[in-house]
């Protein structure tokens, strides 16, 4: 049977139907030049670490906040949610990798959104497409076709045709035979399916066993009720208990536990293949293809959340497109670098899944909008131009080589390994009160990163970022292991 993955649209980045799209330079005190290395990216690196940012360079105090930047806190403190835990200052604009506050300090962003602006900030290609398309039609809704919708849905299809993934070998034309056979929202619908057509009984019938999802340890996939329901991460389930039921959670690796976890009554299988809050750690392909295994005996639908990992993140169009075709789903959700920052989120689902989502069986407001599918259509012809992968994956080598030497560097506060893949990065720590505090300390020194679970600090910079700037954020890093508190 012929596979292929479509396209329609929506309003979560929850997996729904065939690829479905949701919508949802200054002056400033400069960080030290970073110290000079080879042009090749990947030879010469340092044989010690960088002093040069022992001490910070910016005060967040209150007393050196402007007048501007207190009213802005202040208005934001009486008035907005107090879920977060916001650092005390107020960014005003960005360039690149590089943001600006209102009071003048300049930050190197490796922490890029949360690892959506792919291209920086204040992309000017991203800024004149914004325009232009704002002017003709900024929302349609569903119920009319638009331009920009297909042609989005057409290129992240083929890519995923031609660079692999969703049974597809990298650089072929076809999957599979035996992966096209195989075929969580539209997960529970393909699961009644699935059941009726075995049993003889009703789609309908509440009796229908096959209902049941397995996550995975540190997963993170949303805040929804049902994003929430398969983030097996305490803090963020207790408060809104009682959950979906019918939710089992293994462990990312553990090949013992799979057959235990998944049976004929499971629909859906959901995992990162590159957890990022968790702790930015990787699925191994054994572990996959056991997983890919266990779902095709057992009739469950496989999906991989690329929401983070994906999009040439890990240096590959998907963090599963590396990986041979049978550790592959049949379904990927993706959203965050998709438009640089504009809202948006897409589904692909082989043909054998899609089938299942007729007229009527699902719907959104502001999916598919006509500036969203604009965006990310320019967006996703850049990152795909093989100069641009070709780049980011010189700069991801180089930036993993800086940070392999760092746990020998700094034996007592790192663990052995760096996790993850390509500009999706983690260092484990051994004090796990070590990387909230690594993160501050180099916000202090001009550097934004981001903690990962509960014991690794995440670097997920621009894909676009350059040397010069590894550099810097390397050398920042060194100071800032080098100034912790014993």
């Amino acid at each position: 049977m012929h596979s292929t993955a479509r396209l329609t649209h929506l309003s979560s980045p929850l997996p729904v139907t065939r690829l479905q799209i949701l919508a949802r330079g200054s002056s400033a005190t400069p960080l030290a030049a970073p110290r000079r290395y080879a042009s090749n990216a990947v030879s010469e690196l340092p044989t010690s670490p960088s002093t040069r940012y022992l001490k910070p360079i910016y005060d967040f105090s209150a007393h050196t906040q402007s007048s501007a930047t207190k009213s802005t806190i202040a208005l934001g403190d009486e008035y907005l949610l107090p879920v977060y835990a916001r650092p005390p200052f107020v960014l005003s604009h960005g360039r690149g990798s590089w943001v600006w506050d209102a009071d003048g300090r300049k930050f190197l962003d490796f922490s890029a959104g949360i690892a959506v602006n792919a291209l920086g900030h204040a992309d000017p290609g991203v800024s004149e497409v914004l325009q232009q398309q704002s002017s003709t039609l900024l929302h349609t809704s569903n119920v009319y076709y638009h331009e920009w919708a297909p042609k989005l849905a057409q290129l992240l299809v083929t890519l995923t045709n031609k660079e692999g993934g969703l049974g597809y070998a990298t650089g072929g034309t076809s999957p599979s035979s035996s992966a096209a056979k195989q075929g969580a929202k539209i997960a529970r619908k393909v699961g009644k399916d699935r059941w009726a057509a075995a049993t003889g009984g009703k789609v309908d019938d509440v009796s229908c066993p096959k209902t049941r999802i397995v996550c995975f340890e540190n997963s993170f996939h949303g805040r929804s009720m049902g994003a929430l329901s398969v983030t097996s991460t305490e803090k963020y389930q207790l408060p809104f208990r009682p959950l979906i039921p019918g939710v089992s959670v293994g462990k990312l690796n553990d090949l013992e536990c799979l057959h235990r976890l998944i049976t004929d009554d499971t629909c859906a299988v959901i995992v990162e293949p590159i957890q990022g809050e968790g702790g930015a750690t990787a699925a191994t392909e054994e572990w996959l293809r056991a997983l890919r295994k266990r779902c095709d005996e057992t009739g469950t639908v496989l999906i991989f959340d690329e929401i983070q990992c994906g999009l040439y993140r890990s240096g590959n169009l998907w963090a599963h497109s590396a990986f041979p075709i049978d550790c592959h789903p049949d379904v990927i959700t993706v959203a965050k670098p998709l438009a640089n920052g504009y809202p948006i989120g897409a589904v692909l689902l082989r043909d054998t899944i899609a089938s299942t989502m007729t007229p009527g069986t699902h719907g959104t407001t502001f999916g598919g909008s006509p500036t969203a599918c604009a965006v990310g259509h320019h967006v996703l012809n850049r990152l795909s131009d093989r100069v641009f992968v070709t780049h980011m994956k010189e700069m991801s080598a180089y930036m993993n080589n800086r940070l392999e030497v760092l746990p020998k560097w700094f034996p007592a506060t790192l663990q052995p390994h760096v996790r993850g893949r390509g500009f999706i990065r983690g260092l484990g720590f051994n004090d796990v009160s070590h990387p909230g505090e690594v993160v501050q300390l180099a916000r202090e020194r001009g550097v934004f990163l981001l903690t990962a679970g509960k014991d690794a600090v995440r670097l997920v910079p621009s894909l676009n970022v350059n040397k010069e700037e590894v550099d810097i954020a390397m050398d920042v890093l060194e100071g800032c292991l080098s100034s912790l508190r014993a």
